[in-house]
Parts: C-alpha cells; structure tokens; sequence
C-alpha cells in the first residue's frame, strides 16, 4: 500500500504553531507521517525569518500527535557528534512512542557551516564520515556498549540508554550519489529516500545503480524502502500555478519549488500529479513525501489528500 508524507522546511519561516496545526491537518487528512529537513537558517537574509532546530520541533509535535509518524528527512551528520545523535533519536522514539523516521545524509548547505563555524571538508571526506556515523549510531542502538574505531569517529564501550523503543530502529539515508551514497544505501540503510528534480528515466538509472550496489553487497534489493521526496503544487489550470508561484516568490523569494516540480510533473492538476506518481510507483516507490509551496501548505495538503491520494491507492 502506498505511503504518504509531508515535508516541512523551517528554514522557510514556519512558527511552532504553523508546523503543530499542518501535524494536526495531516492526521486528520490520512497521511503516514511529517518529515522536518535540518538546516540553520534559509539565506544570506534571513535576520528575521524563523528556522527552528529539527530535533526540537519533532520533540514538540510528539505530544500533540497520536498516530503520525515524526522524521527528519534528513538530519545533517555534520551538525552533531553522531554519538549524540545516536542518543537523541533514541530518546526521542521514547517520546514519541515508537513513531521515529530516522533519516540522515553527508550535508551540503555550505553557507551554514561557514556561519556556524563547522568545517566543511570536501563531498568524499562528508560522505565517508557519513558511512562511519550509520555505522556508529546503529552499534548504539543494538549493543549494551558499543566500541568503534574509524578515521573519522570512535567510540570507546558506550552506553545509549535507552535503547530505541522500535526493534530495529530503521535507518532512512537520503542522496543520489551513484557511486558512494547510493553503495552506502545497498550496505547500511533500511530505506532510500530519493531526492527531488529527477524525472522517472533518470530515476530509473539510479534504482538501476541501487540494484547493481546490492547485488555486490549480497544485499536484497527489495529489502530497502523507496521513498520519493516531492516538490508538489495541485492546481486547477496552468493560470492557477502561475499565480501560486508569484505568491510563493513573495513569500520565499523564490518559486523555485513550483517551477521544478513542474518540470519532473508533481506540479499541475491533480490527474498530472497522480500520473507522474503513477510512472514512480511502477519504478518500485511506495512512499511519496510531498513539499508543498510555503504559506499554501494547509489548502494543498487538503487539495493532495482528496484529490491526488485517492488516484494512487
């Protein structure tokens, strides 16, 4: 059965209660889960505009959900020890009783790791820190006390307590790297979260190399979780999505995200929608999260869940 989920990125401005009301919406709405990115702030002028902490935010929706599911799509390696983070994600499925997605990726926003004093070495050494932190972080969660030796991390016979309440706690990794990310998918990762901006032939190489990755590892391809992170505007006409991008320009600054979900089909009328899903689906998705445009997210999630989900069930 396909899976649905929305995305929030509050590096755009949301407040707390703009995210806990879409929580609300979207339980009520039918969807499987609410995803937060985890980043630091939006851009080079953003004094004024919100951007709250992941971690955080999902701690603050847990109490006021009952039966969404709560991830990060996805957590930046770079911006905690994962030993920490290790401690964090299992803490907080205790919160949440058991209703973690844990999603976690190499990192990428350069301007926030200059800003905030983080060094940013280049895209190998991030993605082998990465490879080594999945490693780490799953020793934690499974071993009464967990020892590691890499180039990049250690650990030394540590103790996270509490263990995750889920048994096994799954590891989402988001990225398209074909050579290094999508191998560490084939090796470590419960669930692939794909990115967005790739049309279904495009895809449809990288689940190619996911296979091929697998097949050398000895791992069973359908084994891992394919989730599709869509940028998503349901409208009624083409003079309808162009009014939704010049209010998102306003609101963003930019409407980029309507202009490259139209450009892959999940921006247009709900049946564009719902074929361009359809030809994802045939791929082997089975999990769409959707971004909607910033300060629309409320009528689109209403718009997505009667008029797009129903086609695709």
């Amino acid at each position: 059965m396909t899976r649905f989920g929305i995305q929030i990125e509050p590096q755009f401005g949301f407040s707390y209660q703009e995210v806990a009301g879409l929580a609300a919406d979207a339980e009520r709405l039918g969807f499987d889960a609410l995803w937060v990115s985890d980043h630091l702030f939006w851009d080079a002028q953003s004094e004024q505009r919100n951007c709250m902490d992941a971690w955080t935010l999902l701690s603050a929706l847990a109490p006021v959900t009952t039966r969404l599911r709560l991830g990060t799509l996805v957590s930046c390696n770079s911006y905690r020890l994962p030993s920490i983070l290790a401690k964090v994600a299992a803490s907080f499925d205790h919160l949440s009783q058991g209703r973690l997605e844990f999603g976690i990726g190499a990192g990428w926003k350069e301007m926030e790791y200059r800003a905030y004093g983080i060094p940013f070495p280049s895209i190998g050494t991030r993605l082998a820190q990465l490879e080594e932190a999945v490693q780490l972080i799953q020793r934690l969660w499974t071993q009464e006390r967990a020892s590691f030796e890499g180039k990049h991390y250690r650990l030394e016979r540590a103790v996270c307590a509490p263990k995750p309440v889920q048994r096994p706690l799954k590891t989402w990794i988001g990225g398209m790297g074909e050579k290094k990310l999508l191998r560490m998918v084939a090796r470590h990762a419960d669930g692939w979260n794909a990115m967005p901006g790739v049309g279904v032939a495009a895809m449809q190489k990288k689940m190619d190399v996911l296979r091929r990755h697998c097949d050398a590892v000895g791992r069973d391809y359908a084994s891992i979780e394919k989730s599709l992170f869509i940028l998503c505007c349901v409208v009624d006409d083409e003079a309808e999505l162009r009014t939704r991008g010049a209010e998102l320009e306003k609101a963003l600054g930019t409407s980029d995200v309507i202009r490259a979900g139209r450009k892959v089909g999940t921006a247009g009328t709900p049946e564009q929608v719902a074929e361009t899903l359809r030809g994802f689906q045939a791929l082997g998705f089975d999990y769409f999260i959707a971004m909607f445009p910033y300060k629309q997210d409320a009528e689109m999630l209403q718009r997505f869940s009667q008029q797009v989900m129903p086609l695709l069930r």
